[in-house]
């Protein structure tokens, strides 16, 4: 006979309870991370503006039901809608991670934590508009860079150690428990309702990785993030009715996450909750790319600049070879045809190509119209892939964390031109001081794309000055976005 199992109600799992102290109890106050929160949200708001050129994208967007409009709903950057809080959160989201050029943080686990902006953004404006309408205060901007911190910090944390690609989750479950966490301090949960709301996110139903994988790359890794921030909100309103939550949901023996998901193995932590992430943030720059091939794109360009001062072309080249790091080769070598979009900007062999043959990466090479021309694929062909075990090792080096690539290039006429190495892309911590003007003209390009110039200058005026920006209500900051 098999003994009983205790229904004694456990203590919360400890992994919750530190998850939830920090949101309630930790003090923002590096003027680095509120400084660098304050790029994150004008380069994240401005990926997710160039991404309404799309309509794979704005198809997805407004009201479940169309025509609805929410009084004192919040409104979705950009367009003309005014949504539920859960919903809006789907828009913003989607629109932010659309094109794959928001911000990118890697470790054990990959992931983008602006990807949380959208549950943040849509929370604190909905609960703005709410508080002016009852004769009461706004939620100033500050809280929105001081939740966009602490999402940032409880993601990137728990992925530093913790593999969740490996077990075949995508590293959306982390935005989901991060965007809970921060939204749930935004509504006001208490202690208790916070804990039980980030242990229905770990509880929740977890997205498989498959669309991000050949063979079957897809577009919902563009609105995977959308998915699972909105339903992070969802989750926080659900705990803030005071429904109930489950406290070892992560170790109880076979029925919690560990032994479900994660292969019996306890999360593993390197570090304390602070502001770590966020001040050592990448931000991505010059390319809408995977991140693991931002410094391929950039050592690619260097090489169509070289071939030209040579009066040579990509068509010149007879073998390429990419030194680079494991989770490059695990992630986006890829051989074969790419089926769409999604595809192409998870393979490091086209986003060399296209620079080394036209000089540019730009999101709408991804598309059909450029991705029919031959030369493309007859250029991926000719390229391999092989790993560098010192580029891996500093890729997890917390003092480095590098994302090195280097390019060989080898002509038709048997000459080979000195390697092209690149250890840290512009958007990277090392190069702040270099990439920040390149982050805000970034901004000032995606603003002119839906916006007339004196609104442009607008919301540059605020969006540059840290100090008027965190005072500004978040309900007038977000209508300055207002089509």
């Amino acid at each position: 006979m098999s003994a009983s199992t205790s229904n004694v109600r456990p203590e919360p799992d400890r992994v919750l309870v530190d998850i939830v102290d920090y949101v309630l109890g930790f003090e923002v106050d590096s003027a680095l991370a509120l400084e660098t929160a304050r790029h994150c949200l004008i380069d994240t708001l401005g990926c997710g503006l160039e991404a309404l050129s799309y309509p794979a994208c704005t198809k997805l967007l407004g009201p479940i039901v169309p025509g609805t409009i929410v009084p004192h709903g919040a409104k979705v950057p950009g367009t003309p809608f005014q949504l539920d809080p859960v919903q809006a959160a789907f828009n913003i989201g989607a629109m932010i991670r659309w094109l794959d050029f928001n911000d990118t943080w890697l470790a054990a686990e990959w992931g983008h934590p602006s990807d949380n902006l959208g549950g943040i953004l849509a929370t604190a404006d909905w609960l703005s508009r709410v508080a002016v309408a009852s004769g009461k205060k706004p939620l100033p901007m500050q809280d929105v860079l001081i939740a966009m911190v602490k999402a940032h910090e409880i993601q990137g944390v728990i992925a530093l150690e913790n593999s969740f690609n490996r077990v075949g989750l995508d590293h959306v479950l982390l935005v989901k428990v991060a965007s809970t966490a921060v939204v749930g301090w935004l509504l006001g949960l208490s202690r208790d309702e916070l804990i039980n709301a980030v242990s229905l996110a770990f509880v929740d139903g977890h997205s498989l990785r498959t669309y991000r994988h050949a063979p079957n790359t897809g577009s919902r890794k563009s609105w995977a993030a959308g998915d699972a921030t909105s339903r992070a909100v969802r989750l926080a309103l659900i705990a803030k009715t005071g429904e109930m939550g489950y406290p070892s949901v992560l170790t109880a023996p076979t029925w919690g996450f560990y032994d479900v998901l994660f292969k019996s193995r306890p999360f593993s932590f390197q570090r304390p909750y602070g502001s770590y992430v966020m001040e050592n943030v990448l931000f991505k720059i010059s390319f809408p790319a995977e991140f693991h091939a931002q410094t391929a794109a950039e050592a690619a360009m260097t090489l169509h600049g070289i071939l030209k001062g040579k009066g040579k072309t990509a068509e010149n080249i007879a073998k390429i070879t990419i030194r680079t790091h494991e989770a490059a080769i695990r992630i986006i070598d890829k051989k074969g045809p790419l089926n769409n979009p999604a595809d192409r900007d998870h393979c490091i062999q086209y986003m060399i190509a296209v620079p080394l043959l036209f000089g540019r990466l730009t999101a709408a090479d991804y598309e059909e119209a450029v991705a029919a021309d031959p030369r493309i694929d007859a250029l991926r062909a000719k390229m391999q892939c092989v790993e560098d075990a010192q580029f891996t090792k500093d890729y997890h080096d917390p003092d480095k964390r590098s994302i090195a690539n280097a390019l060989t290039v080898e002509l038709d006429d048997g000459t080979t031109l000195d390697e092209v190495v690149v250890e840290y892309p512009i958007g990277h911590r090392r190069r702040r001081a270099e990439g920040v003007p390149l982050l805000v003209e970034k901004f000032r390009t995606n603003l002119a794309r839906r916006f007339p110039a004196k609104k442009q200058q607008a919301i540059l005026d605020v969006s540059i000055d840290q100090t008027r920006l965190e005072a500004m209500p978040v309900n007038e900051y977000v209508d300055l976005y207002v089509i």
